[in-house]
């Protein structure tokens, strides 16, 4: 088997196998690395005046690699172009993006440093897997070091329509970066679509495929019922006293539609009081990018939203929100996802949303929660069971949170055995193993045609 290179921005500390991970990526990729040879490289996370040569550790048959970068870098590559530009408009906030020609010209600059970097590494017969928007150029920055294996991509955010794309200054030019990779892979359909008309746009064209994110639904089954009886989920539990509970569980974000979120639970309270002193809504979001000023932004206005909410609603002995914005154990988030009646998704846009399939996952077999969930979230074109509702209406939220709560058990039962089926097909280790045989595929054919 050859070996398998894993490329993305940031790279999981190094952990024997079996040990919990921290992480969407590397919890997908969990199961792809075990038992094969393989080489992680990807930035440190620190920043050093005078970067060196890559740091090397090794956990079983997995070497990491990463560097550092220099303060500049940082803010021109990750804080810049990364987040402050390239991610608003993945997600369809063209409006918040901000394009600076010199922050592009750094994030091109690191790419280059990372291929010239890791292409000393490399075997001739080793297959690389790069992953996310952080590194669009990097397959082009490789074929300029001469490199010629098979070089696959994934993007786990969104791909918007072309004509949004088409905003971007230098739009043209990573497009045609893009088209350097063997094999594009997106969450879904519509993400294939718009990067196809994105290519032909500029006369480019690759293999675009949706490889939807699956999760590894029994193991994280087996967690939320273990974690259910832990002393965190019990105290939650206790404090609910007989209410249901509705849990929001999401990095601090602007993508994850929470002012939204909550303006819609404020309309639940006032359109249908029955539902006052009966829930209690639990959102766990912990702060991120707190350097860019979007997100410092957000949370002073979730911070005031929750106060509001509290202020009108609340009783003496009743609190109708809790806001929590430092992260929790994944163990942890399993339990609370067990116990609660209704988990509450609702992004503006995202790519996948692996915490919803989560939230599907953890629930009790007997008595299953309610899956309340954005239209706009990747994981609506496979979560059947879910009520759909979108998520800019708060009036649609407060209606798909009243038909949750007032459910009955047969129902959820049913549409929780529906979803529960559709985790089933699509592991997270089928994702990867899919994804990769794919790439082999397309590589071979590609060469051949050559």
């Amino acid at each position: 088997m050859k070996r398998l290179v894993i490329v993305s921005n940031r790279v999981p500390s190094p952990k024997p196998r079996g040990a919990p991970q921290a992480g969407g990526l590397a919890v997908a990729l969990a199961e792809a690395l075990a038992g094969r040879e393989a080489l992680w490289f990807g930035w440190s996370g620190e920043t050093s005046d005078t970067p060196g040569p890559p740091a090397i550790a090794t956990a079983g048959s997995t070497r990491f690699a990463t560097i550092d970068l220099t303060a500049a870098e940082k803010r021109g590559y990750y804080g810049g172009f990364s987040n402050g530009t390239l991610w608003p408009l993945l997600h369809y906030r063209m409006g918040l993006a901000e394009f600076r020609r010199d922050e592009h010209e750094t994030w091109r600059a690191v790419n280059d440093r990372f291929a010239a970097t890791l292409a000393p590494l490399l075997r001739p017969d080793d297959v690389i897997w790069v992953h996310d928007f952080h590194h669009f150029p990097l397959a082009a920055a490789l074929r300029a070091q001469g490199c010629h294996q098979r070089i696959g991509f994934f993007l786990h955010v969104p791909f918007p329509p072309a004509a949004l794309f088409d905003a971007l200054p230098q739009g043209a030019r990573l497009l045609a970066d893009l088209a350097a990779f063997d094999l594009l892979g997106v969450q879904t359909e519509a993400d294939a679509v718009n990067m196809r008309d994105a290519l032909a746009g500029i006369g480019a064209s690759a293999p675009v495929t949706a490889f939807p994110v699956g999760i590894d639904s029994q193991s994280f089954a087996r967690e939320a019922a273990r974690a259910a009886s832990l002393p965190e989920a019990r105290r939650l539990a206790e404090s609910l006293g007989g209410r249901a509970l509705i849990l929001g569980v999401d990095r601090l974000d602007y993508s994850k539609g929470l002012p939204q979120r909550f303006r819609g639970y404020a309309a639940l309270l006032k359109r249908f009081p029955e539902h006052r002193r009966r829930v209690t809504f639990l959102q766990v979001a912990p702060v991120s990018r707190n350097e860019v000023a979007q997100y410092r932004a957000l949370r002073r206005e979730l911070d005031e939203l929750a106060g509001r909410i509290n202020g009108e609603h609340g009783e003496i002995d009743w609190i109708p929100i809790r806001w929590m914005t430092r992260a929790l154990p994944r163990a942890t988030l399993a339990g609370f996802h067990r116990l609660a009646r209704v988990g509450l998704v609702t992004p503006l846009r995202d790519g996948m949303n692996l915490v919803a399939k989560e939230f599907v996952a953890a629930q009790d077999h007997d008595d299953p929660g309610v899956l309340v969930l954005s239209r706009f979230a990747g994981a609506a074109a496979e979560l059947k069971g879910a009520i759909l509702v979108n998520p800019h209406d708060p009036d649609e939220i407060a209606e798909g949170l009243d038909a949750a709560l007032r459910m009955g058990v047969e129902e959820r039962r049913t549409r929780a055995a529906l979803d529960r089926a559709m985790l089933a097909t699509n592991s997270a280790a089928d994702w990867a193993k899919g994804y990769l045989a794919a790439l082999e595929a397309t590589g071979e054919s590609m060469r051949g045609a050559a």
